[in-house]
């Protein structure tokens, strides 16, 4: 199965190129930015040696799905999505911090909390909680943002606002905004019979008004439980079946690599890589409710894509 996990372009009036965990972001006359969204996959912030075909297409269309859907909450930085693999949108100057918000204790928040943590991000965790138990009200636990093969690293508010790294102001609109998009989401979910669990808000400022950036809702920023088996599953003590990303991380974990100093990266067989993606088709049909309609890579997709973003281009500058 073919996949794309590197892009070389040169558009006209391009200023710049940044490669992130599996993004391409080209700058072009310094107010747009063209977001190409790989096949390339990563796990404990580190990037794994085999694309997964669809992935990206997967993770853009989603994304553009909620950046539509929320944009009466806040100002988002899309203008258009011009390839399956693609959004074009707006520059900002993006805050050192991503916003996670949390509705239960799972994931990374429940390994902690089982070895005896009971304070994540400056927020009290009470005793006696279990695996996947939803929180009173969602928790917002901050991290900053972490380069190329570095770890995030959770931030408390206290923290964010002492060392100046975001106004206060600016930070308790952005907890504001977190949390209702948050319940947005929540609402699209429900209506899919799935429960949005946790995820991450990216935001920015454009002529000094706050943006959300990136992506949004995706299984690689969120994670969600299958609403109608949840509650059976969790008085029983059963695993929650759902759509994320996690289940990577857990093949990562059997095979005893959790992005460590060290560690190796397990064999990613043609058949592991096959079924990554035919899960990531599995999420976005769940989760927006659409049949997945695959781009078939073919031998000019390169040239598809390049084509896509100048006509776009071409229209903006």
């Amino acid at each position: 199965m073919k996949s794309i996990v590197k892009t070389e372009f040169d558009f006209a009036k391009q200023t710049g190129k940044y490669i992130g965990k599996v993004r391409d972001v080209y700058s072009i006359a310094g107010d747009i930015l063209v977001m190409i969204v790989t096949d390339r996959i990563s796990a404990f912030d580190v990037v794994l040696p085999k694309g997964i075909p669809y992935k990206g297409q997967v993770l853009n269309q989603i994304a553009s799905k909620f950046l539509d859907a929320t944009s009466d909450l806040v100002p988002n930085w899309k203008i258009a999505s011009p390839d399956p693999m693609v959004t074009v949108g707006y520059k900002c100057a993006p805050f050192p911090v991503e916003m996670i918000v949390r509705g239960y204790l799972t994931g990374s928040a429940w390994r902690a909390y089982k070895s005896g943590i009971r304070e994540i991000c400056g927020i009290k965790i009470p005793d006696g909680m279990l695996e996947n138990q939803r929180f009173e009200k969602p928790v917002i636990t901050p991290t900053t943002k972490a380069e190329l093969g570095m770890h995030d690293e959770d931030i408390s508010r206290d923290e964010i606002i002492s060392k100046g790294l975001i106004a206060e102001k600016d930070y308790l609109q952005l907890e504001k905004t977190a949390t209702a998009l948050f319940e947005r989401g929540s609402e699209m979910a429900q209506k899919q019979g799935l429960i949005l669990v946790d995820t991450k808000y990216e935001f920015g400022k454009r002529n000094g008004e706050i943006y959300l950036i990136d992506e949004i809702h995706t299984p690689d920023s969120s994670r969600y439980f299958y609403a109608d088996s949840y509650e059976e599953n969790f008085t029983n003590g059963l695993p929650q079946r759902q759509l994320s990303k996690e289940f990577v991380r857990e093949w990562l974990m059997e095979h005893n690599f959790q992005g460590k100093q060290g560690q190796q990266i397990p064999e990613m067989t043609g058949e592991i890589v096959e079924n990554i993606s035919r899960r990531y088709i599995e999420l976005y049909e769940k989760i927006t409710g659409e049949k997945f309609r695959q781009t078939e890579y073919s031998d000019n997709v390169y040239v598809r894509i390049e084509e896509n973003i100048k006509n776009m281009l071409a229209r903006l500058i």
